[in-house]
């Protein structure tokens, strides 16, 4: 089975043009409140800074270009910090929209007819120490059920959905 590094396929990344002023953003804040706490020698500037600080950690990778977060090729459904999940293991792949207080989002729905531990023909759940704390492209929303943010990904949420329901039935073998 090919690694999280060798993918081939239809592979997604995040979009990056609307993702990097406010991770840098943060950054520079985080950096101002460490070094006014420092300089001025009052702690609780330096440990309000690290609350900025941890958000721009946790948001780095939507900064990394050229690496795939998603996609599919003739084994499964590949997603990054998760693994490789076999096409005959998917029951369903759908769309969804979200109403939330600060407007609509669409998330993709996976569903599994079994648990993931089951599913998956590469685990790649174990990550570097440093990575461990920074942002996945996906949830669980139950033991058989994956939703992925299609707003930060850097193709149109349609043709994703429609791409992976397209090879999800012609690779299923079923």
């Amino acid at each position: 089975m090919p690694s999280d590094t060798e993918i081939v396929g239809y592979t997604i990344g995040y979009e990056q043009e609307d993702m990097q002023f406010p991770i840098y953003a943060m950054t520079a804040m985080a950096v101002a409140l460490i070094a006014a706490g420092v300089v001025k020698g009052m702690p609780i500037l330096a440990v309000v800074g690290l609350l900025p600080a941890a958000v721009a950690y946790y948001n780095l990778p939507l900064l990394e270009r050229g690496r795939p977060r998603i996609g599919s090729g003739q084994y499964g459904l590949f997603i990054e910090g998760l693994g490789l999940v076999s096409w005959r293991a998917i029951d369903r792949i759908e769309t969804i929209d979200l109403v939330e207080r600060t407007g609509n989002s669409l998330d993709l729905v996976i569903g599994l007819k079994k648990p993931i531990q089951e599913c998956l023909l590469a685990d790649w759940r174990m990550r570097p120490l440093l990575r461990r704390a920074m942002r996945l492209p996906w949830r669980l929303e139950s033991r058989t059920e994956i939703r992925i943010p299609l707003d930060v990904l850097d193709r149109p949420p349609a043709e994703i959905t429609e791409t992976f329901v397209r090879m999800w039935r012609f690779n299923r073998g079923a």
